[in-house]
């Protein structure tokens, strides 16, 4: 299987995992941040590179954009919107509004017909968005381990070669994938992330995951 380089805009937990992940798979991957030299120490002990937002969206050739919802436009304008022109970019980010849950329910600050990956496509029309990772925590974002078996992770987006890399990336990393058609489908998966955090937030119960079934 062909293993582009991968460009994780990013440097919280999220990024951090998936970066590690890649690198477990033979990928080549670089992690961009605002300050690279504050993961020198990281990138000394993993052995995957760093740099700006600018750099690793020119390195890439699959991104991901693992970064908070509230700032994920900004950092698609850090990283120079040529530099994603024709380009996958994995998107897991949620649009969590800067507000407290509700009884364990998450605030968003987008409506019930729109989504976030809606708004960050319109933004960069030239680059393949496709929404995963969005809808379970980052402990089992890599070699999830149920009894059941493989969870499943569901994604979208408007390119069909696009989702097929991705959905490859996903089988390496143990997911089995459910695609819900274009990008108006991030509608029904951004709010997954709300749904999959009610238990966490009011049981403290945070290794769980999807499973879609079917006949």
């Amino acid at each position: 299987m062909k293993t582009p380089p991968i460009g994780i805009l990013g440097s919280g937990t999220v990024a951090k995992v998936l970066a590690k992940g890649f690198l477990k798979y033979g990928y080549p991957v670089m992690l961009g941040t605002r300050q690279p030299e504050k993961l020198a120490a990281w990138s000394a002990e993993t052995g995957i590179p760093v740099g700006t937002f600018d750099e690793t969206a020119r390195y890439g050739e699959v991104l991901v954009l693992a970064v908070k919802g509230t700032v994920a436009t900004a950092v698609l304008d850090m990283a120079g919107l040529p530099n994603l022109a024709g380009k996958v970019v994995i998107d897991p980010t949620n649009p969590i509004a800067e507000a407290p849950p509700v009884n364990g329910v998450l605030q968003f600050f987008t409506g019930s017909n729109e989504s976030l990956m809606e708004r960050l496509q319109a933004r960069v029309p030239e680059a393949h968005f496709v929404k995963a990772f969005n809808s379970v925590g980052n402990a089992l974002m890599v070699n999830p381990n149920f009894p059941e078996g493989r969870p499943t992770m569901f994604i979208c987006g408007n390119d069909a070669e696009a989702k097929a890399t991705v959905t490859g990336i996903l089988n390496a990393f143990g997911h089995d994938v459910e695609d819900m058609g274009g990008v108006e489908g991030a509608r029904a998966i951004e709010p997954l992330c709300i749904l999959w955090c009610i238990p966490g937030f009011l049981r403290g119960e945070w290794g769980n995951a999807f499973r879609f079934m079917k006949p």
